[in-house]
């Protein structure tokens, strides 16, 4: 007997097959509300606010804008490849179908590698900020310092991944439960505190009051084009984890229509929410190095741990409470795009079968969810107790693999529809321009972004061999990638003949 898959045929996606996913679980709302929790505003913006504005200082809302540029032509793209190829391994299954199983694999393995690196950084922010709120709540600052002791520190994370996980295991409907909370909580405190912002602005309190200029927005005016790309790079990763909304698409109402729909709302959902408190920041406290300024270098590593008590007053715990919450949520909807990916590979054999296995209760990737967590978990351990260093660096080495596999996925869509690209005005803008413009810009960002961490001085400032520790570690995640490619080969070569996809 045959161990390929069970196919469903179709006139649009051939040889593409149904893997046991609970199907109609989420609707249009609910794939928004998912995307947007996998982005994290709250825990994004407080990390990514700093750094950007060291970079390019009041040109904030336009770096923000051209991050979201790139990100919105490869969702386009991202839609049009759903709207015909409805299938859980999105990037692995598109480039798979477009370029072939090579290529198609290390599309996969980027957005596996990637998530999984992820996973690990938003259990530490969620563990950091989980005693920050004990220390704010029981006023003692002590207790804040418990997260730096690093067998407390290794053990609270590895709860918090295994509780993300068990959520995630139990399928999209708890998942969709948890989150509708979590979001509307973050989004709600962001809100008020932009909302508080601009009115210490109106009443002469703010820190630095500037007034908002049409200059802000233009990128041309940034000082000069590594400014520029430091800046762009830092901004794509801000919007990263919309994807999450095609990885369910076996799992959705209408899933043709609803995951590409779900993108782009998520998309410009989080350009609004990123531009408003963008400006709150900008007017209230300045872009000086010194104090409250986000310039200030002090201040770069939690904008919002600075300026949530000056603009909330006492309401300012909200604050480590929605990012406590950010995180927490981001971390536990990111285990839907990995343990999917893993998953698809599996079912589709180019990886182990056992990765294909459902939870027959749940109907979600049992196999796959907790490979996820234990792999999240030991990359933790391993990087955590070498170097922190490592871990943070390999952190800035996510954008190198971002752009890897969203310029893949995005170039995948213009070469699978090659045939039909100039049929008419809206093929030739959503398959063909938009995806080749965003798949660009993001391999012209990986390259770049390759040369410049070559430098000691990129991320921590630490090497090896004379050569930064951001490249060795992104480069290094990729080469893995293909190695174990090549052992898959030898093990499994049905999928590499395309006997099987």
């Amino acid at each position: 007997m045959s161990t390929a898959p069970k196919t469903v045929q179709s006139k649009e996606s051939p040889a593409l097959s149904e893997k046991g996913l609970k199907a109609g679980s989420v609707g249009l709302i609910g794939a928004v509300v998912i995307g947007v929790s996998c982005i994290a505003p709250a825990y994004t913006l407080t990390a990514a606010l700093g750094p950007t504005v060291s970079e390019v200082g009041v040109h904030l809302p336009a770096i923000f804008l051209v991050g979201f540029i790139p990100m919105l032509l490869v969702a386009l793209g991202y839609r049009e490849l759903n709207n015909a190829m409805p299938d859980a391994g999105t990037s692995f299954t598109w480039a798979t179908r477009a370029f072939g199983p090579w290529i198609g694999w290390m599309g996969g393995w980027g957005l596996i590698a990637a998530t999984i690196i992820v996973l690990s950084n938003l259990a530490a922010v969620a563990v950091d900020f989980f005693y920050l709120m004990l220390a704010q709540i029981f006023s003692n600052p002590e207790l804040g310092e418990l997260s730096k002791i690093l067998p407390l520190n290794i053990a609270t994370t590895l709860v918090f991944i295994a509780l993300a996980c068990w959520i995630s295991y139990r399928g999209m409907e708890t998942t969709k439960g948890v989150q509708y909370v979590l979001v509307a909580f973050q989004l709600l405190v962001l809100g008020w505190f932009a909302v508080s912002a601009f009115a210490h602005v109106a009443n002469g309190t703010a820190f630095d009051a500037t007034a908002i200029s049409p200059d802000w927005f233009n990128p041309f005016a940034v000082d000069s084009f590594s400014q520029f790309a430091a800046g762009v790079s830092l901004s794509i990763f801000i919007y990263w984890g919309w994807d999450v909304t095609l990885t369910m698409n076996e799992e959705t109402k209408n899933p043709e229509k609803t995951p590409g729909r779900a993108a782009t709302i998520t998309v410009l959902v989080i350009v609004i929410i990123y531009m408003t408190v963008a400006l709150a920041t900008l007017s209230f406290a300045g872009v000086g190095e010194t104090g409250l300024g986000a310039g200030n270098p002090e201040n770069q590593s939690s904008i919002f741990a600075v300026l949530a008590g000056p603009v909330m007053g006492p309401f300012a715990i909200l604050m480590s409470l929605a990012i406590l919450s950010s995180s927490a949520a981001s971390l536990q909807s990111t285990f839907v795009s990995p343990a999917r990916t893993m998953l698809a590979m599996g079912h589709y054999r180019a990886i182990s079968p056992k990765f294909g296995k459902i939870s027959p209760t749940y109907k979600s990737p049992s196999f796959a969810t907790i490979a996820a967590a234990i792999a999240a978990a030991g990359f933790y351990v391993i990087t955590r107790t070498v170097s922190e260093n490592a871990l943070w660096d390999t952190i800035t080495a996510l954008g190198m693999m971002i752009c890897f596999y969203y310029g893949i996925t995005a170039l995948a869509c213009v070469w699978f529809f090659r045939a039909e690209a100039f049929r008419g005005a809206r093929s030739f803008f959503f398959k063909f321009l938009a995806p080749l413009v965003g798949g660009v810009i993001l391999l012209v960002m990986f390259v770049k972004t390759a040369m410049d961490s070559m430098d000691p001085e990129y991320g921590s400032g630490s090497s090896v061999g004379g050569v930064g520790l951001v490249f060795v570690l992104g480069m290094g995640v990729i080469l893995l990638g293909v190695v174990i490619m090549l052992v898959m080969y030898r093990v499994r070569p049905g999928f590499f003949k395309g006997k099987v996809l």
